[in-house]
């Protein structure tokens, strides 16, 4: 059975041991005719939204880029919801009975790039009236609609999102992000670079927030799984990844995941590496986890 990302560092990956502050650049190597960004395929982000009921709900929203267009499924705890129009309501009772709406529309929305919407958009989820959901800029339209109140708070809205997944096809690894890590903290940039020519000791990966290289791995053939130690808007951010597959494995097939970067804040005064079996009891701090297959050559 072929073992998790998470598992495999918590015995035997190679780590790398020297942490750096984003704001700093500590002798980076040049990397030069790189092609653009890949845009994801997919990008699945988990929102939880804490009521007033004192319980949590997850919502999970999976955006999809087709040749019709993008389109998007919601998630609501286990209940899943494919969405086929550009608006609308749909309506549901959840397990407790309560009565879930949601809301959306994405008929005016930019995308920039990659299948979910940047502007002109919005997506809202309430639960017995009160408001667990709202995204987008289009709020407006919401207040004339009558489901939020033009002097809504929304500072007081509680719900935060928890993680956040990108998925990609691609010839070279080479991706162009944005995330947020702390409430407090603001969206950083954040570019992976992974390559170095046909050689496979040049092979290095580097990564790089607002622009500014935070740390290289060279001689990546020996270290093609590890974790490095960020700081960033005052929290400890972990970024692991593992590119064996797309070293080695070159025939992987496309539902393949061959090369997988992860960025996670810890929680509290926890200094322990994030593991698999830590998720079991406790979701706090935020995850992005990129993904990418090799483009398959049929």
């Amino acid at each position: 059975m072929r073992r998790s990302i998470a598992t495999c560092y918590s015995d035997h990956a190679v780590k790398v041991s020297d942490s750096y502050c984003s704001g700093s650049s500590p002798t980076p190597h040049v990397f030069s005719k790189f092609p653009s960004s890949n845009s994801p395929l997919s990008v699945s982000s988990l929102y939880r939204a804490k009521l007033f009921t004192h319980h949590n709900l997850f919502i999970l929203l999976h955006w999809t880029a087709k040749n019709m267009g993008q389109s998007f499924t919601i998630k609501i705890n286990s209940v899943s919801h494919p969405i086929l129009t550009s608006k609308g309501l749909i309506s549901f009772k959840s397990s407790d009975n309560s009565e879930i709406s949601v809301f959306w529309d994405i008929s005016d929305a930019r995308f920039d790039p990659g299948p979910d919407p940047t502007s002109g958009f919005y997506i809202a989820v309430t639960v017995d009236s009160e408001i667990a959901l709202l995204i987008g800029d289009e709020r407006e339209k919401l207040v004339k609609l009558g489901i939020l109140k033009e002097n809504l708070d929304t500072q007081f809205l509680k719900f935060s999102l928890v993680s956040r997944r990108e998925d990609f096809c691609a010839d070279d690894l080479v991706f162009l992000t944005k995330a947020r890590f702390s409430d407090d903290g603001g969206v950083h940039e954040i570019l992976v670079k992974c390559g170095g020519g046909v050689e496979m000791r040049n092979q290095r990966l580097a990564v790089f927030i607002d622009k500014k290289q935070v740390f290289e791995v060279k001689r990546l053939r020996w270290n093609f799984r590890g974790n490095q130690t960020i700081f960033l808007d005052g929290s400890v951010v972990d970024m692991m990844w593992d590119v064996y597959d797309w070293l080695f494995r070159p025939e992987s097939a496309a539902e393949t995941t061959a090369a997988a970067f992860m960025f996670r804040t810890r929680s509290g005064l926890d200094s322990r590496l994030w593991l698999e079996e830590k998720t079991k009891q406790e979701k706090a701090g935020f995850s992005l986890l990129i993904r990418a297959c090799k483009n398959n050559p049929d």
